[in-house]
């Protein structure tokens, strides 16, 4: 896959220039993001932006579309599953969350994950722990997380589509 860097985002606009800046501002960070926008705005072109910034850059860049998955295998896209611990489960699988490890993980529509699959995501992304699913054994990863959502969060709130912290 191409890095793509802010320098690389299209447009002269204020706004665009604002969006530059800060993916400038952030890339070099390893905080977590949330970017906002209508569809089809780009937000994963700003999520690929700010990974080539970062130092994470030679790394995995790792994504997953919230809402294109069924909720009843969410929680072992993400985070993965153990050997036996469902019917199919033939082999040991890694989640995007550790196939991201050491680069980051883009969460798309964050606002569309089922609800229940929203609180080991919430522990993971305190904690950068978790477990896979059918396992007993914790484990962690050193992963950057950016998300996106067309919503705004506050109204995700309201309408139950996201859990307030």
């Amino acid at each position: 896959m191409m890095q793509m860097a802010s320098t690389d985002l299209v447009g002269e606009s204020s706004a665009m220039r604002r969006v530059r800046t800060l993916v400038d501002r952030v890339a070099g960070t390893d905080a977590s993001v949330l970017v906002v926008g209508e569809s089809g705005t780009g937000k994963e072109l700003v999520a690929q932006a700010l990974h080539a910034g970062s130092q994470r850059a030679n790394r995995g860049f790792r994504a997953i579309n919230c809402g294109a998955i069924p909720a009843t295998l969410m929680e072992s896209e993400l985070f993965g599953f153990e050997k036996g611990s469902f019917t199919g489960a033939t082999r040991t699988h890694d989640g995007v969350v550790g196939q991201a490890h050491g680069g980051t993980l883009f969460l798309d529509e964050i606002t569309e994950m089922p609800m229940e699959t929203q609180p080991p995501l919430l522990r993971f992304l305190e904690t950068r722990k978790y477990f896979r699913v059918g396992g007993t054994q914790e484990l962690s990863t050193d992963v950057r997380v950016v998300a996106a959502t067309n919503r705004a969060p506050a109204s995700a709130v309201r309408e139950n589509r996201l859990r307030e912290g």
